[in-house]
């Protein structure tokens, strides 16, 4: 468990992230304008107010912690990889989401320590639900005002109650058909950003294939909520867990996030994955 991360220091964090995510929906309830980034994919005004407003939370609440963020511009690996503890930030995860006004957009913060992370919130605006784990601690759920720890579910005998397998609402449809196809009796659900993880770590679904390029700073502030509530976010093709800043790219490979691990969606898995 990181001491680094008081429940002092967590209150504060949580109080910051709410205040950015305000700072987004005045965008979201007006119009905005979309730009286009290098890699094609969408930017708008709020990414980069969520981006300042968090930088500056970080520096004020824990300076001299390195930062980086989907918006901060390229920091070269050989500049980040002494890093031993950063802070990983997504301003706005589900920017097509958010363009579409559907409410599924997050803001994500995670610490990463020795590339593992370790704390992570996910704050969902419009939903006005923030998910906080503590990796050694616990998962917790904040809903208007409410406050409950959550844990993933126990996996169902499918000839029981089928399992909830959540799947993107814009990437990896065919990767994602190829899983379902190969698994015993299931429902599946379908959801925009970071949430996805979310409802394996509070026992809303059982699995979240994601085999479609997503980038560490995506997934991990909720990887950290996922594995704190008694789940794992693993990679499909080694099932070994995911890790931050390991290389120069900040891509991740494939990923599945389970509540826990069965031959039977391991092996669906394997034959999704055959060429």
């Amino acid at each position: 468990m990181t001491h680094f991360v008081t429940n002092e220091l967590r209150d504060h964090l949580v109080e910051g992230v709410h205040a950015a995510g305000r700072e987004v929906l005045a965008i979201y309830e007006r119009d905005f304008a979309v730009e286009t980034k290098d890699d094609a994919s969408p930017l708008t005004e709020a990414d980069m107010a969520s981006h300042h407003a968090l930088v500056a939370l970080l520096e004020t609440c824990a300076p001299g912690v390195p930062i980086l963020s989907e918006e901060s511009g390229e920091i070269p690996y050989e500049t980040r990889r002494g890093w031993q503890r950063y802070w990983l930030i997504d301003p706005l995860d589900g920017t097509k989401e958010f363009i579409k006004k559907n409410g599924e957009f997050t803001l994500n913060v995670a610490l990463v320590e020795q590339g593992v992370p370790v704390f992570g919130i996910v704050h969902a605006p419009v939903l006005r639900t923030t998910w906080v784990g503590q990796v050694g601690g616990a998962a917790f759920k904040l809903t208007n005002g409410n406050h409950a720890e959550v844990r993933v579910r126990e996996l169902p005998d499918p000839a029981d109650a089928p399992w909830k397998v959540v799947g993107s609402r814009s990437h990896g449809a065919a990767e994602f058909e190829a899983f379902c196809a190969e698994l015993p009796n299931h429902e599946r659900v379908s959801m925009g950003s970071s949430i996805k993880l979310c409802l394996v770590a509070e026992g809303a679904a059982d699995l979240y294939p994601r085999l479609a390029p997503t980038c560490e700073w995506d997934t991990a502030a909720a990887q950290a909520v996922v594995t704190a509530a008694g789940g794992e976010v693993l990679d499909a093709t080694t099932l070994e867990p995911l890790r931050c800043n390991r290389q120069e790219s900040v891509l991740n490979p494939w990923f599945i996030v389970c509540g826990q691990r069965d031959p039977r969606w391991e092996s669906a898995l394997r034959a999704s994955l055959k060429p």
